[in-house]
Formats: C-alpha cells, structure tokens, sequence
C-alpha cells in the first residue's frame, strides 16, 4: 500500500508539471516565433518480486517475472522547431524566417544568441536591433537619411537615399543553423543561447541548403496548436484526478487493515 501511495504521489506531481508546460505553451500562443515544449517521461526502476525462471514450490517453471513499478520521472522538456505560420504585417524591418535557420543577435558582452523573433528596429545608432535592443550579427547599420530599407530573401539589406537611383547595400543577415535545435536552451525575451547539446552554430546565408530564405515585412506566429494543447490539458487533468482516486483507495485499504485488530 505505502508502494502505491507513492507511486500515485508521483504520477500527480507527473501531471502537475505537464500541466505547466501546456500553460506556458498557452499563454505564448501570440508570441512572435514561440516554440512548444512537451515535457517526456520515463518509468523509473522495477521491484521484481519473483524472478522468470525459478522453479515454484509446486516444481513449475515461473514463465515470467512478477514485477511492480514505482512510478515515473520526467527527463527532459522537448521543444518542437516546426514551422509557424507566417503572417504579413507591412512592417518593412520585419522578416520572417521560412526555414530551420535563427536570427544571430549580440549581447553587450559580445556574447551571440539566436532567436526566430524577427521583428526589427533601427536604434539611435543606425543598428537593426530586436526588440530588446540587441544588435542583429553580422551588425547592419542605416543611415538617418534614407527613405527606404528593402531586406531580401537572401538576407542582403539595401538602402535607398534622396536623390539617388540606386540602392546601397548595407550588409548581409545571415543565419545560423543546428545540428540539434531541441538542445538549446531557451532564456526568455524570444532568445536561445547555444549548448553541447545543441552542438556549434553554423553561419550561412539565407537560401543556401535548407537554412531557409527571410520574407520582408512579414513575421513568423508562434506553432502552438490551442485545440490541441486543450485536448492534452484535459487528458492531463483527468490523469491527475485518477492518481488522487488511487490514493485514496490506497488509503482505504490501509484503513481497513488497521481495523483488522478491533
């Protein structure tokens, strides 16, 4: 009994950090270029109260082995990179990654981060910066005089100026890739920060290989599916309310076996 009060404890703390994540997941689902996670589970070690094999003292092979598990433990939060919808905003700072790629911005330190979030500002200095003010990299900087900013599909940002009949580029974007996003590790402000796991960054242009190609004035919504998170906030919830059923039961039976003596 004390086995699956335990078990029973941890399938609702199990179900209680499901329900966080599809939360978080909720509560993002108009953030620009968001992310779902789903949290994984495994089952933790079994009790084998008679091994497959022994002979039984009837003098019978036992064909398998009686085994009690003791619950579960969550092991990793995956984050699914799948594509979003790409929504048009007129904006012409703001660009849309169609593809695995993500926007490299710096921290003051020097520091690079990632992020799919491309909705863009020039700041006081001339720089395309997020919106948090980290300045896009490779840096693109526009001049206080022009007119107009196109950014192309393969990341290349041209200005154009009073009086002149062509535009001038300004710099490149580049993207860059991973060998496996799932293993970078999100910061908050729409930024991800690379880990060993993740492996290193690899810079390339937009278009080449699969990266992917920027669509100006444009912006990518995040890939949260609402009906689908609701359907698993509800499985989630009626799995925590058949744990604490099990408790009880438990309870009960513990109960009556105390009253045993009486």
């Amino acid at each position: 009994m004390f086995r699956a009060l335990k078990t029973s404890a941890l399938g609702m703390t199990a179900q209680q950090l499901n329900v966080d994540v599809i939360a978080n997941n909720l509560a993002n689902v108009n953030t620009t270029g968001f992310k779902k996670s789903t949290i994984e589970f495994q089952d933790l070690l079994y009790e084998t109260l008679q091994a497959g094999g022994e002979v039984t003292q009837e003098g019978f092979e036992q064909p398998a082995n009686v085994q009690v598990g003791l619950g579960n433990r969550p092991v990793s939060t995956f984050r699914s990179f799948t594509q979003g919808n790409i929504s048009q905003t007129d904006n012409p700072l703001d660009v849309a990654i169609n593809g695995k790629g993500f926007l490299q911005v710096l921290k003051p330190d020097g520091t690079v981060l990632y992020t799919r979030d491309g909705a863009l500002k020039i700041n006081a200095s001339g720089n395309l910066v997020t919106n948090s003010g980290l300045r896009v990299f490779p840096e693109v900087t526009v001049s206080e005089n022009a007119v107009r900013i196109s950014i192309g599909q393969d990341g290349m940002v041209y200005a154009e100026y009073p009086g002149s009949a062509e535009a001038e580029e300004l710099g490149q974007i580049e993207l860059a890739s991973f060998m496996n996003p799932a293993g970078l590790r999100a910061i908050g402000g729409n930024l991800y920060e690379a880990t060993e796991a993740s492996g290193e960054a690899i810079s390339q242009i937009p278009g080449s290989e699969d990266i992917g190609l920027l669509v100006q004035g444009h912006l990518e919504k995040s890939n949260v599916d609402v009906a689908q998170e609701m359907i698993d906030l509800i499985v989630a919830q009626r799995a925590f309310e058949v744990n604490t059923k099990a408790i009880k039961t438990a309870d009960e039976m513990l109960a009556m076996t105390n009253n045993l003596k009486r």
